[in-house]
């Protein structure tokens, strides 16, 4: 039988078609499959489980069909002891079922550092050695003094505290510093638009202090907490504006942008409300 009959007879077309529908079948078996593993379009966003306790973790974990798993602990005052300080991936970030959320827990049990000698440093100086010793930047307090921001004393709790004492790391460090023998003052900053930490960090910097600090009704989240923005403050910017050293600075956040725009074009009042102080 030559080739081209063998090609066009019965019992090699039925091969054939058995072949194709083999072959077609056998792909869209492996489609259903690779469908059914990769769960496609079954990605479902983060929660957020930031402050959250371990038993509340293990919940919304399971109701929400992800795994977890504690990968390291840090030491912060911002979370209660053992609740989650970080996540990984965040909050909202789209991921499939049964996914590993890493989590980093705040520390039952914080590190103990060893305070540094701050007298006699100036006051900029003294603020990075604070931040590398692990410990936390309280009040400025000014007092009469033939130096201008250089470190007079140290105190914690409100007590003197000297050079090599054990502290919990995260605890408050006040400091006393020298404001000379005359009224001195300092430029008033700007801080509308800066988040928390930058805002504080730069009150430090200006030789003034942040008294207290308010969250609005947009923040509803721990996300929304590291997020939110200054939107007013007290004593309000003005250009050439200067107050005395050791000045409290009262500040109000939100995650709004429309609020700081409201806030540029009105009178604030010199009346401070009843906000959250530091100590909270």
């Amino acid at each position: 039988m030559s080739l081209k009959n063998f090609i066009l007879s019965k019992v090699f077309l039925k091969n054939l078609g058995f072949a194709v529908v083999i072959v077609v079948g056998a792909v869209m078996l492996l489609l259903i499959w690779l469908n059914f593993y990769t769960r496609h379009g079954q990605a479902r966003p983060v929660p957020d489980f930031y402050g959250l306790t371990m038993e509340q973790t293990a919940k919304l974990a399971k109701k929400s069909r992800l795994r977890y798993q504690v990968v390291d602990s840090i030491y912060t005052t911002v979370v209660p002891r053992g609740c989650i300080a970080e996540q990984n991936p965040k909050p909202g970030f789209k991921v499939k079922k049964w996914r590993d959320i890493l989590f980093t827990i705040n520390a039952f049990h914080p590190e103990m550092v060893a305070m540094p000698n701050l007298v006699n440093l100036p006051k900029r100086q003294a603020l990075l050695v604070i931040e590398s010793s692990g410990l936390e930047v309280g009040q400025l307090r000014y007092r009469p003094d033939l130096s201008i921001d250089v470190v007079i004393d140290q105190l914690y709790n409100g007590k003197k505290i000297p050079e090599g004492d054990s502290l919990q790391k995260g605890s408050v460090v006040d400091l006393v510093l020298g404001k000379g023998f005359s009224n001195q003052h300092t430029s008033l900053p700007d801080l509308l638009g800066m988040k928390l930490e930058s805002a504080k960090n730069k009150i430090l910097s200006s030789s003034l202090n942040l008294a207290a600090y308010e969250y609005d009704k947009t923040i509803v989240s721990g996300q929304d907490t590291l997020n939110a923005f200054v939107y007013k403050q007290i004593p309000e910017f003005k250009d050439d504006a200067t107050v005395q050293l050791g000045k409290e600075i009262y500040l109000w956040l939100t995650v709004d942008p429309a609020k700081i725009q409201i806030d540029r074009t009105k009178n604030i009042s010199d009346t401070i409300p009843d906000v959250k102080t530091l100590d909270n």
